[in-house]
């Protein structure tokens, strides 16, 4: 990906120079924290409402078959976009990004045979629990814990309180998506430090989709080349990886891994109302007491994180 330069051209009209007030020293920290946490929802957004659009797809192709068409279309166009080089890279690095791609793989496969199985707000609410798993053990704050439990909550409400009536294969799948999910957020940060720009993205994203490429061959076979299912398959990728993935790789270079985790608590909510507007899917008083206690829990890590860069500052 090419970033066009910045600099003025020596023929450029010179600017008289203008007495600013200056910003405070903490000012970059905290807007850089403020911007990082608005990819975060951006993305959150953006895959919720990909997921609701790919489980009305799945009647089509199939949950592998929708997988495989997300994985795929998304590799295309993060290489078309990215073009990334393929020299100068350690054995290190290679590992990193392949078993980030794996993850990824892993992640979307077991995603969407849970929502095959059970609605999409449950299943987000089980998944969400890996990575806040991942924000107990990954912090070393107190107040994270704090943050953590009150998502946890809202988590078991959304749930209906146990998720006793739900497909226990499909459940298994979600927390199965949840421990990726974890993963994912650690090699996402890690291929992040490794790799420029989105390149890092862009190949794992290649390793996902020929790991699964046989898997979605074997179950939907030539339904995977219906021209409708392949431009609603291309929608779902760009709205559930493209966007997401790099929005989030480039959110992971200035954000925590434990308030990023965390962060991803509102996921329920936004899983909720995208089945509400797009699978008809009511929200009950509960779910809707659920959606406050994620949001709560997710303004207080934004204001945990905005304060520690305001204390590194001073």
């Amino acid at each position: 990906m090419t970033t066009p330069s910045t600099a003025a051209s020596p023929s450029a009209t010179p600017v008289p120079e203008v007495s600013v007030p200056q910003a405070p020293a903490d000012a970059p920290r905290r807007w850089g924290s403020l911007g990082s946490i608005g990819l975060v929802l951006s993305a959150g957004i953006s895959v919720q409402f990909g997921g609701a659009l790919a489980a009305s797809l799945m009647p089509r192709a199939g949950a592998s078959g929708v997988v495989t068409l997300r994985l795929v279309a998304a590799a295309l166009v993060l290489l078309v976009v990215c073009r990334p080089r393929l020299r100068g890279y350690t054995r290190a690095d290679w590992g990193t990004v392949v078993v980030f791609g794996i993850t990824m793989a892993g992640m979307n496969g077991l995603f969407y045979q849970s929502i095959d199985r059970i609605p999409l707000g449950p299943a987000v609410a089980l998944e969400v629990l890996g990575p806040l798993a991942l924000s107990v053990v990954a912090s070393r704050r107190a107040v994270n814990l704090v943050w953590a439990a009150l998502a946890l909550a809202g988590v078991f409400l959304l749930s209906g309180g146990g998720f006793g009536g739900l497909d226990p294969v499909g459940v298994l799948f979600a927390l199965g998506a949840g421990a990726m999910w974890a993963a994912y957020i650690v090699f996402s940060a890690r291929t992040g430090r490794r790799f420029p720009q989105a390149d890092g993205l862009a190949l794992a994203m290649v390793v996902a989709a020929l790991v699964f490429l046989p898997l979605g061959i074997a179950e939907s076979g030539s339904k995977l080349l219906d021209p409708t299912t392949i431009a609603l398959g291309s929608a779902v990728a760009v709205l559930s990886s493209v966007l997401p993935y790099t929005l989030e790789l480039v959110a992971l270079r200035r954000l925590p891994a434990s308030t990023f985790a965390i962060m991803m608590s509102l996921e329920p909510a936004i899983a909720a109302t995208a089945g509400f507007l797009i699978l008809n899917q009511s929200l009950t008083v509960m779910e809707s007491s659920a959606i406050a206690l994620v949001i709560a829990a997710s303004m207080g890590a934004v204001r945990t994180q905005v304060g520690r860069g305001k204390a590194r500052a001073s």
